[in-house]
């Protein structure tokens, strides 16, 4: 065992790990946290993808041991109780989600993208996603929230940033 210290969510946490327990796993089974999903183990999916300093990281391939010392947020994280983040808002007022098992893996991908490009085109919205995968829908909804997500940002209207996006199927996947 190994003693491991880090903020989740604004919490300093300590814990004693195995050393080759990986993130998506501590927050899960330590820390009761349920939105970082575990989809493939293989860094396929992005189901898991929270944000590891600031930055989006699949957490199934990170150990908690490389975490200590840093900051994790988890969708749990994102936003003050009750209320949610602009990202969360907009996949809402979107679309942007089917079942909900890859949603908060792409929400966090969405805001990790967001904060390095804050004003992305569709085209660079759909290259930043691409590590993330979703079964149950097309992308269309997804990159028009991500969109939408980026005009709020900005002060805009919601919608403004999407004037651009054609309206595909719903049934179209296109990454």
């Amino acid at each position: 065992m190994m003693r491991v210290e880090l903020t989740v969510n604004g919490e300093r946490r300590a814990d004693d790990v195995e050393p080759r327990l990986l993130l998506v796993h501590y927050l899960r089974e330590v820390c009761g946290l349920r939105a970082a999903n575990i989809g493939c183990d293989t860094t396929s999916c992005g189901a898991c993808t929270v944000l590891l300093n600031g930055e989006s990281v699949k957490s199934c391939t990170v150990l908690a041991a490389q975490a200590s010392g840093q900051e994790v947020v988890t969708a749990e994280g994102l936003a003050p109780a009750g209320e949610l983040h602009p990202v969360q808002q907009a996949f809402r007022a979107e679309h942007g989600l089917q079942c909900g098992f890859c949603t908060p893996g792409m929400v966090m991908a969405a805001v990790g993208l967001l904060r390095e490009n804050p004003c992305p085109t569709e085209q660079q919205v759909r290259e930043g996603l691409e590590g993330n995968l979703c079964r149950c829908t097309g992308y269309h909804n997804i990159v028009r929230a991500v969109l939408a997500a980026a005009g709020r940002a900005a002060g805009s209207p919601p919608g403004d940033n999407t004037a651009g996006v054609s309206r595909r199927s719903s049934s179209e996947v296109t990454a």
